[in-house]
């Protein structure tokens, strides 16, 4: 029973976790907060992931592998067929839109922090090649077979944007409901990606030329 409620006890210091760290960032958030969020004490926390920064990595890589086995999976769905550019863009896109659509909270804060960490020249550049950059590079190979004139640099270039307003829609910062007087809600996700994936589509053909 003590391992069944340490356990239990484990997740949910990292729901908390996560969903502060997707509030706040890392530096906004302390062990305790997130000890007292989880109803547990501080040495316990400690105990379980140690300082800080080791909840942190805990916190980033405990959905990191489910994410990208769903984009893998649409991606190579059609693998001996041939891929548009819109399908290759969709399985990028595809499984962040359903896991944000699942109605679990532990999602969204996960893919808001994953944000956070895209848009940040410090935690970019240490966390995301121990696990999303060598998908990223499956994903640029499949857009070379598409795009055979394009050279790599209009193809990663194009890619950063695409990442640009990834980021910018998980992280939900509500500007776009604002500016639109409520016409557009960040959390409106069914749009979001509807309209995304045409418009990066658009972009890829007018930098990179026609595909195949």
């Amino acid at each position: 029973m003590e391992k069944v409620n340490n356990t239990s006890k484990r997740e949910r210091i990292l729901d908390v976790a996560e969903e502060l760290f997707a509030r706040h960032g890392f530096d906004g958030v302390t062990m305790r907060e997130i000890a007292n969020g989880a109803e547990v004490d501080v040495a316990l926390a400690s105990y379980h992931f140690g300082k800080k920064r080791d909840v942190f990595n805990a916190v980033f890589m405990r959905r990191a592998d489910m994410l990208n086995q769903s984009r893998r999976e649409v991606l190579y769905a059609s693998e001996g067929k041939q891929q548009t550019l819109e399908q290759i863009i969709e399985a990028f896109l595809l499984p962040l839109k359903l896991a944000q659509e699942t109605g679990d909270p532990g999602w969204r804060n996960y893919l808001a922090l994953l944000a956070y960490i895209m848009a940040s020249p410090v935690w970019s550049k240490e966390m995301m090649p121990k696990i999303y950059d060598r998908l990223v590079e499956e994903f640029i190979d499949a857009l070379r077979g598409v795009l055979p004139g394009a050279t790599d640099e209009r193809i990663y270039w194009c890619y950063h944007y695409l990442s640009g307003a990834l980021t910018l829609t998980l992280a939900q910062t509500g500007r776009i409901d604002r500016l639109s007087k409520g016409k557009c809600k960040s959390s409106d996700f069914e749009s979001a990606y509807e309209y995304m994936v045409p418009f990066v589509a658009g972009g890829f053909r007018a930098v990179c030329g026609e595909t195949k």
